[in-house]
């Protein structure tokens, strides 16, 4: 039986290694979802705080990456968990977004933000400058753009954030001027400025 890969051999592989192969011995995926179960668990803990729904969210993410596995390009200076994290992310991102449309999360909004929320979806082209930041946000590390998206998307108060993260404000206002420039450099031809 030449060729064939038991779990306890693939153990030692990189997460790299066990990504490529699980696409065509699917049950090596499981070492995967052995490593980053908890972890996962946690990250999404601190988004969601229902442990039912973050559960989800971390199948969502598992079967994204497993789906997506071909789209994963090593990068210099990148590993597979930074591409996981970010798949994570966006899909907790996604299910918190849904649970505010839905009733089950309220926040505070301050009024000087509530007023701005309002103009700008008034303004035409605000779904465009959502996208637009969307797509910068997802290749930002997952705490830049945890607050940019709570700030700007969602329109919370420093106050709000700081309560939700359990940071004081300041934290919270010196973490979000550094995801600003963290967005902006990341956008291309001034894309990052016509957004935020």
């Amino acid at each position: 039986m030449l060729g064939i890969t038991t779990n306890n051999e693939a153990e030692d592989w990189t997460d790299e290694d066990v990504l490529l192969r699980s696409k065509s011995s699917p049950w090596l995926f499981a070492i995967l979802v052995k490593r980053y179960q908890e972890p996962f668990m946690r990250k999404t803990r601190g988004i969601i705080r229902d442990p039912l729904d973050a559960e989800e969210v971390v199948q969502d993410a598992f079967t994204k990456i497993y789906v997506n596995a071909e789209k994963y390009e090593p990068q210099a200076g990148a590993k597979f968990s930074s591409w996981a994290y970010r798949i994570l992310l966006n899909t907790a991102f996604t299910r918190y977004q849904k649970l505010i449309k839905d009733g089950q999360r309220y926040t505070a909004i301050d009024p000087e933000y509530e007023q701005m929320f309002g103009e700008m979806k008034e303004h035409s082209g605000f779904e465009e400058r959502k996208d637009g930041i969307e797509r910068i946000l997802a290749r930002l590390p997952g705490h830049f753009a945890y607050v940019l998206r709570l700030h700007y998307l969602e329109h919370w108060s420093h106050q709000a954030i700081a309560e939700e993260t359990g940071e004081n404000v300041g934290t919270v206002k010196a973490r979000i001027h550094r995801a600003k420039a963290a967005f902006r450099k990341e956008g291309k031809d001034g894309e990052a400025e016509a957004l935020l």
